[in-house]
């Protein structure tokens, strides 16, 4: 960073960094003497823009690496939840070594690309367990393809419940409750069952609990992915997401 020049600069600049007890100490500036302080940091900022920049560039470093504890610590609090809870959907190995979270939207495009990444893994890596939490943030035709799909889980196998969730993401146009109880009765499910459950306490729970992960972990949209100690945001790709998985089995991290 670019160094002040100026006696008067280095004093206001002494000023911001020893802060309140400066201003405890010292007698309260009069107008004239806060119009000249004004006057100088005007001045002085735009003939030195790049100091403005700087400033900037680490406040947004800070934030960002703020945000990236907080995820952390949450990440690792929730991990149970995320990992072992009876709501999501299991695909994959059961008893992989490594767990990939997903949370996705019905009516997402970018969950729909991303699923043909997340069937690659699973078909490529025999040892990859891949849990699939609904997060339906897109209105309400999500939210209620969301709770038909919950209330299908009570009804339909594992590997079922897989089949069901490729068949309406692969779905074109709106997905919707309709769309939803037409690819569980497809598959098997009483439909009448599905509409009770689905406005049932357990659906409830399950949402409730998903909802609450994606706000503890700063979710801003879908897919999110979680692999390790790592929120991967966005379809981000095959290539990205092996190789965090292989970074969590070399490392135990999700970048070595």
């Amino acid at each position: 960073m670019q160094l002040f020049r100026s006696v008067p600069a280095l004093a206001l600049a002494g000023i911001f960094l020893l802060g309140p007890a400066v201003a405890e100490e010292a007698a309260p500036f009069t107008d004239a003497q806060r119009k000249a302080i004004e006057g100088i940091v005007k001045d002085y900022l735009v003939k030195n823009p790049d100091v403005l920049q700087e400033a900037i560039a680490e406040g947004e470093r800070r934030a960002q690496e703020t945000q990236r504890l907080a995820q952390a610590a949450a990440l690792k609090d929730s991990r149970e939840a995320l990992v072992n809870s009876p709501h999501g959907i299991v695909a994959g190995n059961p008893a992989g070594d490594i767990t990939v979270v997903e949370f996705f939207d019905y009516n997402c495009g970018y969950c729909r690309k991303a699923f043909g990444d997340v069937q690659a893994l699973i078909k490529s890596d025999p040892k990859l367990r891949v849990v699939l939490k609904d997060f339906p943030v897109l209105g309400a035709e999500s939210l209620e393809a969301s709770k038909v799909a919950l209330a299908a889980k009570l009804q339909l196998k594992p590997e079922k419940m897989f089949e069901f969730h490729a068949k309406l993401l692969e779905s074109k146009g709106r997905i919707n409750a309709e769309k939803a109880l037409a690819v569980g009765k497809e598959l098997g499910a009483d439909v009448e069952r599905l509409k009770k459950d689905a406005q049932g306490p357990e659906v409830k729970a399950a949402l409730a609990e998903n909802v609450g992960l994606g706000d503890k972990l700063s979710l801003s949209g879908t897919p999110a992915f979680v692999i390790g100690d790592e929120i991967l945001p966005g379809a981000v790709g095959v290539d990205a997401m092996r190789k965090t998985i292989n970074d969590v089995r070399q490392c135990g991290h999700a970048s070595c």
